[in-house]
């Protein structure tokens, strides 16, 4: 099993989700650079240090560790054609026992963003999610202003929960969130007529 998460790669239509690499920085740096105004409001602050070198080198050495233990799936979005980096997806906190949990989080650069990119991603990570990793559910959380994110999500297959007040701190305060779950054997909304 150990061998196979070193090689840890997803296919889509378009793309492959894979683990970060050492050789992502120059991209990752471009990318987060050219969407930070983009990016900002729904996220958490970013360090004085996040565009440095070292801060993404901690990120690759995170990430591969993560997935040896099993406790989160670091991925980064490259489309195909080009090699392009797009953007990441993470599942974290992936919790065992009677859980089988992980929470969803992702980002993508402006010039990528609403084109199905990310659909495509979510689709595979949850499909892994349930299928090798046998998770039970997959959450996820967003800003209630985020109508994009939430449509997404929606369209993906994930179901409004709830709220969660005070939840995350993004871009320097407590947020409220609103959650959202898919789960692997979902009847929600669904009856035996038809």
């Amino acid at each position: 099993m150990i061998a196979f998460r070193r090689k840890l790669r997803l296919e889509t239509e378009r793309l492959t989700l894979r683990p970060p690499v050492h050789a992502d920085y120059a991209p990752w740096v471009a990318l987060r650079r050219e969407s930070r105004d983009y990016l900002t409001p729904w996220e958490p602050s970013w360090s004085p240090d996040h565009l440095s070198r070292k801060a993404f080198t901690n990120r690759v050495y995170w990430a591969s560790r993560s997935i040896a233990a099993g406790t989160a799936l670091p991925l980064f979005l490259i489309r195909r054609r080009d090699e392009a980096l797009l953007g990441a997806i993470t599942l974290d906190n992936i919790r065992r026992g009677p859980a089988q949990a992980g929470t969803l989080g992702y980002w993508t650069g402006q010039a990528y963003a609403r084109r199905g990119y990310m659909s495509e991603a979510i689709a595979a990570l949850v499909h892994h999610s349930y299928e090798r990793l046998n998770l039970s559910r997959v959450e996820a959380a967003c800003l209630p202003e985020n109508v994009a994110s939430r449509g997404l999500l929606e369209r993906s297959g994930f179901k409004y929960e709830g709220v969660a007040q005070s939840y995350l701190q993004i871009n320097g305060r407590w947020r409220t969130h609103v959650l959202y779950a898919a789960l692997r054997m979902d009847r929600r909304g669904r009856t035996s007529v038809g």
